[in-house]
């Protein structure tokens, strides 16, 4: 029974319509129908109905949903006894790093616990910033890698995997190298009059709803243009090629060489943390718990 589309088809079934489906996945809800019309093709049997309150799956539906389901689940515990059959010899912690989310304030932490785990070794798997892929990339963790540190107040990626709050980053604001703002220290809220703002679109994450909505209320005079949900390299080289300033964070100040990130006069700052998988194996429990015990000042 197995085929490529049944994520695609227990996704729409646990949200109930395409669209919700299409947001999650983060492709168009047409690609999403076309995916769930060639499983229907593929299996011969019809699977879901559209009403006006969205998407009803038909007896077929619900005997195919379960068994997916069931499949997915069998997948995973799969290769978590497959892991714990590897016993002592499986010691290697897998550390997920891409240039938004580099490994460098793991292996802070690591040094800080190591200790704790002295037969273990690191290994380092790139990743990219995708922002149509990188939820793949969080769903991956347990699988592909078993940590990433990185910035993380969106909801999409915390139905994916848990976090363990390391700290926060300050907001600031990037712009080309030519642009008549690169010249200052710092800005404050002022200068971004008349300028366009550009910052993730609304929806997904608290802290940047509640900055857009205090900048719309109280600072009308800025622009706010939307980009993606996730940030990659190519809203970087946006900002560097239209002239426009970014909301970016004081960790992304060298990720384009031509931008300048400067400081704000404004108290914005987002949480970022240790990710891993919703349902982790033994060790990175024991790793996890090792950080919490950290004192505050000691995890950075």
């Amino acid at each position: 029974m197995f085929n490529s589309h049944l994520p695609a088809f227990v996704c729409v079934a646990d949200c109930g319509s395409f669209t919700k489906a299409a947001e999650r996945l983060y492709i168009s809800p047409t690609a999403v129908m076309k995916q769930i019309n060639a499983l229907e093709a593929h299996l011969d049997l019809k699977l879901v109905e559209r009403t006006r309150q969205g998407i009803r799956l038909t007896p077929a539906g619900e005997v195919i949903y379960r068994d997916a389901k069931f499949l997915f689940d069998y997948s995973r515990r799969s290769i978590e006894s497959a892991r714990q059959a590897m016993g002592a010899q499986d010691t290697t912690f897998c550390v997920g790093t891409s240039l938004l989310n580099p490994a460098k304030p793991f292996m802070d932490l690591w040094y800080r616990v190591n200790r704790d785990f002295p037969s273990y070794k690191l290994h380092l798997v790139p990743f990219e910033d995708d922002h149509q892929s990188i939820l793949d990339e969080i769903g991956a963790l347990g699988e592909k890698f078993d940590f990433l540190v990185g910035v993380c107040d969106s909801k999409l990626w915390l139905d994916q995997c848990s976090l363990l709050p390391l700290g926060r980053y300050r907001k600031m604001c990037a712009v080309a190298r030519d642009h008549p703002l690169a010249r200052k220290e710092r800005l404050t809220v002022r200068d971004l009059y008349g300028q366009t703002l550009m910052m993730v679109k609304a929806g997904d994450s608290q802290t940047n709803d509640f900055i857009r909505n205090d900048l719309q209320r109280n600072h009308p005079q800025i622009q706010i243009e939307d980009t993606p949900r996730f940030y990659d390299i190519s809203v970087f080289n946006r900002c560097a090629e239209t002239g426009n300033v970014l909301l970016t964070l004081e960790c992304w100040r060298d990720v384009h060489p031509g931008l300048v990130t400067l400081p704000v006069d404004w108290d914005y700052s987002i949480p970022y943390g240790l990710l891993y998988a919703l349902d982790p194996p033994e060790d990175v429990r024991r790793f996890v718990d090792a950080v919490r015990a950290l004192d505050p000042l000691e995890q950075g």
